[in-house]
């Protein structure tokens, strides 16, 4: 039976554990099996169970305590992430193998992790072979989403993801609870966005004058092959966790290999009897 998996990514503070902890708690409502499994060595605290911990196996403060190593936060989360690379054993051991398995890593948020080093396209790849089914979920705060060339940054920071990952993926906008009425409304532009008006308001701007033709072959790219979409993401809004749990669960294909359960049969007299009450 295949396994399941949702990569949790985004730059630090777009909401991944407050994400995987509202998923995990929706999972429940709807009677799913999920887990967690935290992949941030730099992680403090979060408000859910986790299925296994990274930094059982090692920590940034560990790293950046040793005298050997000196290095800094942002050193010593690479450095951890390296490791855990050459120790994938360890998270053979967590996770160990029950069917229909269904986790959420909450990965870290350093970019460097989705531009340039293997050790995420490694885990994919571990993962696949232990056959999971994988799915990139990145998330951006929609606080940071509100101009039109901030936009363009995150969009190509979920480009990058897709890139070097070379799984489905689906980017979130977070936070959406926490907008302005007046915010809310400007940023529906953003989720279905039309890339050459906003490549106008993005020339206009002085700042991007320079760059008219790369900011032009940029949103030409993302329009044309519709390379990337957001979906918002309230925590108070159940239907639309629906919509973005729906969306995530067609990438990986879940439910596709669960039995098929035949309706319960319904008595015939009870079914009588509740027919003519509904209708005194």
């Amino acid at each position: 039976m295949p396994r399941y998996a949702q990569l949790v990514m985004g730059p630090a503070g777009s909401g991944k554990s407050t994400y995987c902890s509202t998923m995990i708690e929706h999972l429940a409502a709807m009677n799913r099996s999920a887990h967690v499994v935290n992949l941030d060595p730099a992680a403090e605290h979060f408000d859910y169970t986790v299925m296994a911990d990274i930094r059982e196996l090692i920590s940034v403060e560990d790293v950046m305590e040793d005298p050997s190593l000196r290095f800094g936060p942002n050193g010593g989360l690479v450095f951890c992430m390296e490791y855990f690379a050459n120790n994938f054993d360890w998270l053979d051991e967590s996770l160990g193998h029950v069917e229909d398995d269904y986790i959420l890593f909450d990965c870290p948020g350093q970019i460097e992790l989705y531009t340039h080093l293997p050790v995420m396209k490694q885990l994919v790849d571990q993962l696949q072979q232990r056959e999971f089914r994988v799915c990139g979920v990145f998330l951006v705060d929609s606080q940071f989403m509100v101009e039109s060339f901030k936009f363009l940054s995150g969009v190509m920071a979920a480009l990058s993801a897709m890139v070097l990952l070379e799984i489905p993926q689906i980017s979130i906008m977070t936070k959406m609870d926490l907008l302005s009425p007046k915010s809310k409304k400007e940023i529906e532009k953003y989720l279905d966005p039309d890339m050459y008006s906003m490549m106008e308001d993005s020339i206009d701007n002085n700042r991007s004058a320079k760059f008219k033709k790369l900011t032009q072959a940029i949103c030409g790219l993302v329009d044309d092959y519709s390379m990337v979409r957001f979906l918002p993401f309230d925590r108070t809004d159940e239907e639309g966790m629906n919509i973005v749990l729906q969306n995530i669960d067609f990438c990986i294909q879940y439910g596709e290999d669960l039995e098929f359960k035949e309706p319960k049969e319904v008595d015939e007299e009870s079914a009588d009897l509740n027919y003519d009450e509904a209708f005194q």
